[in-house]
């Protein structure tokens, strides 16, 4: 066979290997490059946004784009800082690019920040909640755009919790914050660029964002998605990716979620659970990723997930609502284990659920079947609602 023959054959095959893997909208920059050709360019980022195995922002610098400003979101743009840690604009030490934080003084780009920008692109990996603040920042973003007349360009990534859509629907404003803004349940899945499409399509907005989306090729909800980049530092394995719909809620209890270790999502305990679980460990100040975890500089006892199968969270498309039950009945002092923190006299747990009626009725001992029977007419509107704005089929 020939060089020429062999040179095609491998391209044959490369074609045929890139129709059956994901290639997200990033990667596939013959779409996008001629039109940022010319432009000044603003780019959401963080360690999440890459081209290949390089970052989006070094990759498109030395592919001779004009990026004048990097946005970064929470945890910033090199993805180095803690977990609700406010974070300063700097000029990345790298690149020299001037890096504007959206997680500190200002959340929204301001006229004056947009100014010397023509295009603004967002490329940020998301895991499909609520209270992950990445759909917040894409929110503000696009208010931002939507005010200046600025197009945002969507370099759209997979979901990888796009499989399950599950837990109550927000709908009482005395639920809002910045871990739930607004309709939507616990998980929505939605990529980034869908979920743009329904705070444009529904309204969220105070004007609507012109917008332009890179879709993600040979795509759709129920694939598994292996994160080539750690999307947060407490969101260090893909293993925690896939375990936080389910573990984060305990963030508003008295159960420690594995923040100040180096397994985060992926166990659970207190000291008030010694002698009801074997399995212990010792939360401590950790820089850049928990520096006052829950429970800190205790041993806490519980339960170790880090082996746990979630391929049983696919199969049942589910939250897994059992170990919040679980830890409830066995957690000694019932009075407190809600009672981490409040917020404007609203707790952290029911922040995080979106009503308060979870937490009553698993006080209440109410059977898990009934609770989920209760989430499904919100669910149901939701579903109805989310499949108007889907770029892939579920």
């Amino acid at each position: 066979m020939s060089n020429i023959q062999v040179a095609a054959q491998n391209a044959s095959t490369q074609s045929i290997s890139n129709k059956r893997r994901i290639i997200t909208g990033a990667d596939q920059t013959e779409k996008y490059l001629p039109y940022l050709k010319g432009k000044r360019i603003g780019i959401v980022a963080n360690q999440s946004s890459i081209i290949g195995k390089k970052s989006s922002v070094d990759s498109l610098l030395s592919l001779g784009i004009n990026i004048v400003k990097v946005f970064g979101p929470e945890h910033g743009f090199r993805g180095n800082a803690s977990n609700g840690a406010a974070v300063g604009d700097e000029k990345d030490p790298k690149t020299g690019v001037l890096i504007i934080s959206l997680y500190g003084k200002n959340q929204k780009p301001t006229k004056e920040q947009l100014a010397d920008i023509d295009l603004m692109i967002f490329d940020i990996q998301d895991v499909g909640c609520r209270f992950y603040t990445n759909i917040n920042t894409l929110e503000r973003v696009m208010q931002a755009c939507a005010e200046n007349n600025k197009e945002l360009l969507i370099l759209d990534r997979p979901n990888p919790n796009a499989y399950v859509i599950d837990g109550p629907v927000l709908t009482d404003d005395k639920f809002k914050s910045g871990i739930g803004m607004h309709y939507t349940p616990m998980t929505h899945g939605m990529t980034i660029g869908e979920f743009a499409q329904y705070l444009n399509g529904e309204g969220y907005l105070k004007e609507q964002c012109k917008i332009n989306i890179i879709k993600v090729a040979n795509y759709n909800h129920d694939m598994p998605y292996v994160l080539p980049v750690h999307p947060s530092p407490n969101l260090n394995t893909q293993q925690a990716v896939m375990l936080f719909p389910s573990l984060c809620m305990f963030e508003g209890t008295a159960i420690n979620e594995g923040r100040g270790t180096y397994m985060p999502f992926t166990i659970l305990g207190a000291p008030a659970l010694k002698g009801k679980y074997l399995f212990s460990y010792k939360p401590v100040s950790i820089p850049g990723m928990s520096e006052s975890p829950n429970q800190k500089d205790s041993t806490c006892y519980g339960l170790d997930l880090r082996g746990y199968d979630v391929s049983k969270l696919r199969k049942s498309r589910q939250i897994n609502l059992s170990w919040v039950i679980q830890l409830y009945n066995a957690y000694p002092d019932k009075a407190n284990f809600f009672a981490k923190e409040r917020d404007n006299g609203v707790s952290a747990f029911d922040l995080r659920i979106g009503t308060d009626e979870l937490r009553k009725q698993i006080i209440a001992g109410i059977p898990e079947a009934e609770i989920r029977k209760s989430w499904e007419p919100g669910l149901k509107k939701f579903k109805a609602i989310r499949a108007k704005y889907l770029l892939y089929p579920d």
